[in-house]
């Protein structure tokens, strides 16, 4: 083995924990604007803590959920819109448990890159912190892995996993359904989180259209 192989870095192996680091700093005031009174330390421990306050509770249950944001963020990606995607995650991972009649407590997530741009990361993170506040869920942690090899370069992975609690007698199981039960449909607004793999075939494949196309039937505004 040569000299320069036995002093090959982890940044030449395309690793770069200074951007990782930055990114993270860079976000540390976001993520800070999300703790609840239960969150117990400060942003940078290799675990969260969190003290629940489960007063008022006959019989408290913790409700957890994991998603991932999926074929959306090549959307985002070719876009180059970053932080709409992390809003999107908590967001989807809320209503995961708000169907059981569970409130959320705290939120977790894992960004995975193929080559580490802090401003694009920093992006992802202050989507999460935004839409975290909007529905009282501390930030408690995550992890930020940048993986070479398995990601190209400009590609990344969105996931997060959600806990929060409901109370027994208030569960959201289907046991109390009756038939005569109203039941109330709302319209959508559009796609969220599920159908891009669909969309993105339809549009950019059958349609030859890009994110940037204007489509008149959507006022007007761009694919992405």
């Amino acid at each position: 083995m040569s000299r320069d192989e036995k002093s090959l870095t982890y940044a030449q192996a395309g690793v770069d924990i200074d951007a990782k680091m930055g990114a993270i700093a860079h976000a540390k005031a976001a993520i800070r604007s999300t703790f609840t009174k239960g969150v117990v330390g400060d942003v940078g421990s290799f675990g969260g803590l969190f003290r629940p306050d489960f007063a008022g509770l006959a019989d408290p249950l913790l409700v957890a959920s994991t998603d991932g944001v999926g074929t959306k963020l090549k959307v985002a990606i070719a876009a180059g819109v970053h932080d709409t995607v992390g809003e999107d995650l908590v967001n989807h991972c809320v209503n995961d448990i708000l169907v059981q009649g569970a409130r959320p407590l705290f939120f977790l997530d894992y960004i995975a890159v193929g080559k580490m741009d802090p401003l694009v990361v920093g992006r992802l993170l202050e989507g999460l912190a935004a839409a975290c506040r909007e529905n009282g869920c501390a930030l408690l942690g995550g992890e930020t892995a940048e993986m070479p090899g398995v990601y190209a370069e400009g590609d990344y992975d969105l996931a997060g996993t959600i806990v929060g609690v409901v109370d027994g007698p208030k569960l959201l199981d289907g046991s109390r359904v009756r038939e005569g039960d109203l039941l109330i449909g709302l319209p959508s607004s559009g796609l969220h989180t599920n159908g891009y793999s669909l969309a993105r075939k339809i549009l950019f494949e059958g349609l030859g259209m890009g994110p940037q196309t204007e489509v008149p039937e959507l006022g007007g505004k761009t694919v992405a």
